[in-house]
């Protein structure tokens, strides 16, 4: 049994504006994850000196505000996509979404 094929690759075909939607908007996602991980950090921080302890306040303040952008990623990303779908006349299966959120 020295006849170890390695499995085919999965080749999922989309086209050029949906491939250019979503890395823009994995782009701005991955933006938003390193603002939000800065404000939790430097609040952190802030929170060793009692003189910066209102201002390390209003970084947590802020990253959980910018928490709350992610969905709104997510579902910009969603209705965008249905746009450019919308003008190819090949219909999209539900399951060619990506498992792993951006």
């Amino acid at each position: 049994m020295s006849d170890q094929r390695r499995p085919s690759s999965l080749t999922i075909r989309i086209g050029h504006d949906e491939l250019v939607v979503r890395r823009r908007y994995e782009t701005a996602s991955i933006l938003n994850d390193v603002c939000i991980a800065l404000w939790f950090v430097a609040g952190s921080v802030m929170f060793f000196y009692a003189s910066w302890a209102v201002l390390g306040t209003w970084c947590f303040l802020l990253g959980s505000l910018q928490l709350l952008v992610r969905p709104g990623i997510r579902l910009t990303r969603q209705l965008h996509l249905q746009r450019v779908r919308g003008r190819r006349a090949q219909p999209v299966s539900a399951g060619a979404e990506s498992a792993q959120d951006y």
